[in-house]
């Protein structure tokens, strides 16, 4: 079970990513293929054994992911692929065997969520891929998972297709997550699958609050059946008004989500009704 890994950087934490870098090569087991994409930037110096990527523009979570997903197929010796945020950081130097064991032992199970944990190892609430998050060390079936730290076999790609490069950001996990449930994978959360991570808030980035509303608007319109759609869209708009977000974000939100609308998406692939139960079955109906 042959391991790579896909860091992005926007070149502006070379520090983390040093300290990321050393803890991947501190991994027990065969050596993996470490691919760092600079996404837009130019690249620090990086040690021996990793391969730059240098993109001329910053395509986004997606299109990065793709770039680096492209260099690893080039070889076609990969088969489960870790996506590690850049200012993440693996404790434990067994993670990379678990990983292996988790895929080698289970031919059905597709992608593990790790779980990320802040300096004091505490786990935020939004860091937990279900809805009933109150206990973060819980593992189990999921029907989503973080993008910070998780591990994608080949094979589900190859079947499904690649990250949703139009997304750039935001929800591009929740649509590789409902095309590989479509096609029969399961997705499980192992928090004993550690990603040290700062602890943050998402809104930090200044297009949050559109990016998450055009491209939830673009997973309904192109994953879900048609009855689902309005049902799934509302019980969002609800949510967010709930969480009280600022004025600027409320009318970021209703920009991006009329963006969401008014320009194509990509293609459409609605589920089958049997994925929309497996789903239910899992605790998270696709309408929340």
């Amino acid at each position: 079970m042959k391991l790579g890994v896909v860091i992005l950087t926007m070149g502006n934490r070379p520090a983390e990513l040093g300290k990321l870098l050393d803890s991947v090569f501190a991994q027990r087991g065969e050596p993996m293929r470490i691919v760092v994409v600079g996404n837009g930037s130019p690249l620090p110096a990086l040690p021996d054994g990793v391969e730059p990527l240098e993109l001329a523009d910053n395509e986004g979570v997606s299109g990065g992911r793709n770039a680096g997903l492209a260099a690893l197929r080039a070889h076609g010796d990969v088969d489960v692929v870790m996506y590690l945020d850049d200012d993440g950081l693996l404790p434990d130097p067994g993670t990379a065997e678990r990983v292996r064991e988790l895929f080698a032992t289970s031919p059905t199970l597709g992608i593990v969520s790790f779980r990320i944990a802040d300096e004091t190892g505490v786990t935020q609430r939004r860091h937990v891929p279900r809805l009933r998050a109150k206990d973060p060390l819980r593992a189990g079936e999921v029907t989503t998972f973080l993008g910070g730290g998780n591990a994608v076999r080949m094979a589900v790609v190859d079947q499904t297709g690649d990250w949703p490069a139009p997304f750039f950001y935001a929800h591009e996990e929740t649509d590789v997550a409902w095309r590989a449930l479509d096609a029969g994978w399961r997705i499980e959360y192992r928090p004993e699958l550690v990603l040290q991570h700062p602890r943050t808030s998402p809104t930090r980035h200044a297009v949050y609050y559109r990016m998450v509303a055009r491209n939830r608007v673009w997973l309904a319109r192109r994953h879900l059946p048609a009855p689902l759609v309005p049902l799934y869209l509302g019980a969002w708009t609800v949510i967010t008004l709930l969480r009280r977000p600022p004025v600027s974000g409320v009318r970021a939100w209703v920009g991006g989500f009329a963006e969401g609308w008014r320009t194509p998406c990509p293609p459409r692939q609605p589920m089958r009704w049997r994925t929309v139960w497996t789903m239910t079955r899992l605790g998270r109906p696709p309408i929340i």
